[in-house]
């Protein structure tokens, strides 16, 4: 989540008030200079944050999002498309930018084990937990590591293959084809954390906060505004491309405000949507009328995630995984992995990773262990190449892997044996899977075992609970994701301006759709 990254700078800036002063870019970029000379309508997609379709419907009913309500009327609607998993920001942009699941991509989740290096890797998930790794070493693993190294490069991102004819902004995962300096705060570079001539390979028009704008006028990155992490940025940055005739061919925009409403109140929250269609409305404003607006454009708006509620009981609503398995030597993330460690956790709010360092604890062991805990939802782990899934509410053992005799809505084949209703699918007498409680869920729990290597289960969590450990976010009272749930899972996306539609609802199927719509030079309105 993009807030992460926003935490990081904060709590710099605010331990260096006094040079404040300094804060002026070392190097200016993304002077734009060439137009664009495509044919076909530009692309302007538009993520809100963790937005979902009851409040936003909600909202829409109380007359406090028109712009999205003209947009719905005037396109199509699609409220149940479903996430990546984990349900984590930057697992999502993942898939999005290379229509894949984490098994090619390899982005497993906000938080992980990099076994190859015996590294804890988080690109940013809470204070306490950014302070323990160490600030400078979360900033790299956001800005560089995550996109120049640990997103594959067997995968092209929607940038690499429109090659200089797409925007980012304010996303998380970038990567394209362009070298981009950013522009370093002297108070970064004075403390070591950015060095003047630091660079990323990324679109031709990459936006960042305060790292990075497109328009030089744009002021919204003071640190009370979370240094251009926020919606009026973006807009900003949006606005400043269309006056300017610099929309390419596709943009990516991502409105990061609502999420932070959402943890803090819960799902049914409305005052981030209401906020972020006061922003859509500038945009749409830009043009003479809001019907030239989407005449000249193709605007896609939609989220990437939804979330759970948590309860008010925080001993309750929290499962403390050092507790349940409080019988092991558990590595603290402070420090390197200690040749005692027996269990690393990689905790993702509503799932987390559990990685057995120590080769006599068997993977079974651990999931009868937590078999117990009424508050998880199911324990997975990969024997060979099938998944097996166990839960404390359903009997017996689930197993799967592909290309079996079973096809599911999306096409793809399965072998299962086992409880089927552990993960609640429904298997028909002629061989057809449907999905209920965990939609695409055997594509998208099968690829988490395929994303990174090393010994690991995965658990998830019920809906009320989320995971907490050494550092991590809690969202008691609040809302969470990172879950296979269907609540943690399914966002709504608006189309307007293409007849074109994905071939399955699902996050992983949007790349290639947008380089269609991209690619039809004859593309007309609804």
């Amino acid at each position: 989540m993009l807030k992460l990254t926003i935490i990081i700078l904060i709590i710099l800036l605010i331990l260096s008030l006094v040079y404040l002063y300094l804060i002026q870019p070392i190097v200016k970029t993304n002077t734009l200079n060439q137009s664009s000379n495509d044919t076909s309508k530009p692309v302007v997609m538009i993520i809100i944050d963790s937005i979902m379709d009851k409040p936003l419907q909600n909202t829409i009913k109380e007359g406090k999002a028109p712009a999205l309500e003209f947009l719905i009327h005037n396109g199509n609607y699609y409220p149940d498309m479903v996430s990546s998993y984990p349900t984590m920001s930057v697992t999502i942009d993942s898939t999005l930018l290379t229509g894949t699941y984490p098994n090619d991509h390899k982005v497993p989740a906000l938080v992980w084990y990099d076994e190859q290096n015996k590294q804890f890797i988080s690109y940013g998930s809470a204070r306490k937990e950014i302070m323990k790794i160490g600030m400078k070493q979360v900033l790299h693993n956001s800005l560089f590591i995550l996109n120049h190294h640990h997103l594959s490069k067997d995968v092209k991102t929607i940038h690499e293959e429109l090659d200089g004819k797409s925007a980012s902004v304010n996303t998380l995962v970038f990567r394209g084809n362009q070298k981009r300096l950013i522009s370093v705060p002297r108070i970064l570079n004075m403390n070591g954390f950015l060095e003047k001539g630091d660079s990323i390979n990324g679109p031709r028009h990459f936006s960042y906060g305060l790292l990075s704008k497109l328009d030089p006028s744009n002021n919204k990155t003071h640190f009370w505004q979370a240094f251009g992490f926020n919606n009026e940025f973006a807009t900003k940055e949006l606005k400043f491309l269309i006056e300017e005739d610099h929309l390419p061919s596709y943009s990516l925009v991502y409105f990061s405000d609502n999420d932070k409403v959402i943890h803090k109140n819960g799902v049914n929250e409305m005052k981030g949507i209401e906020e972020s269609d006061k922003q859509l409305q500038e945009i749409l404003n830009s043009y003479p009328s809001w019907e030239e607006a989407i005449q000249d454009n193709i605007w896609i708006v939609m989220g990437d995630s939804g979330q759970s509620d948590i309860g008010k009981d925080e001993e309750q609503a929290l499962i403390d995984l050092r507790k349940l398995l409080k019988d092991y030597n558990i590595h603290q993330i402070s420090g390197p992995i200690q040749e005692q460690d027996q269990i690393v956790l990689g905790l993702n709010e509503r799932m987390s990773f559990i990685y057995l360092l120590d080769s006599k604890l068997e993977q079974e062991q651990i999931a009868t262990q937590l078999k117990s805990e009424d508050r998880i939802n199911f324990i997975a782990w990969k024997q060979d190449d099938v998944v097996n899934v166990i839960s404390g509410d359903k009997e017996g053992l689930l197993s799967f892997k592909p290309d079996g005799i079973f096809t599911d809505s999306y096409g793809q084949k399965w072998e299962i044996e086992g409880n089927e209703k552990i993960l609640d699918l429904s298997l028909t007498k002629d061989l057809k899977v449907t999905y209920q409680d965990f939609p695409d869920g055997l594509a998208r729990l099968y690829s988490s075992f395929y994303s990174h290597s090393g010994r690991y289960l995965i658990v998830d969590a019920k809906p009320g609970f989320e995971f907490v450990g050494e550092g991590s976010p809690t969202h008691v009272n609040g809302a969470s994701h990172g879950s296979l749930y269907k609540h943690d899972s399914y966002f709504p996306m608006i189309v307007t301006g293409t007849k074109l539609k994905p071939e399955h609802k699902r996050m992983v199927d949007l790349k290639e759709w947008i380089l269609k719509i991209v690619n039809d030079a004859n593309n007309e309105g609804m």
